[in-house]
């Protein structure tokens, strides 16, 4: 059903080393790096899609994130969720709802929030049981 999902950036090296964190904490392998367009993409191990990929808006104009717009990234397990939150918190990023249950969405979500460096929602989610 998905492709890719395309995340506007503007400091690439800040945003890859947080992209970068977040993705080894989720099992996820590097695709491509190009600081030179700048851009970086990371897919499952073994698979060319879904892609999630970082960049520098094609258009020029100045990254903009959008209010009621987030990517929820799927974890593993739950200590995933929690390796991945700290580790974007400690790249920068600002926690929008630490890791624990939500079980207003079902009795096993397991997720976490944060906004990256430019505003952008993210969400590193478990499904699981224990």
């Amino acid at each position: 059903m998905i492709s890719h999902v395309f995340i506007g950036i503007t400091d690439y090296e800040r945003a890859l080393a947080l992209y970068g964190a977040v993705m080894d904490a989720l099992g996820m392998q590097a695709k491509f790096a190009d600081a030179q367009k700048p851009w970086a993409g990371w897919t499952a191990p073994g698979q060319p899609q879904p892609l999630f990929v970082i960049a520098r808006p094609f258009d020029q104009q100045a990254q903009a994130s959008g209010n009621g717009q987030m990517v929820a990234l799927l974890a593993p397990s739950r200590a995933a969720v929690d390796t991945a939150y700290a580790a974007a918190l400690v790249h920068g990023a600002v926690s929008e709802g630490a890791p624990g249950l939500r079980p207003h969405y079902h009795a096993n979500y397991y997720g976490a929030y944060f906004r990256d460096l430019d505003g952008n929602k993210l969400c590193v989610c478990c499904h699981d049981p224990l």
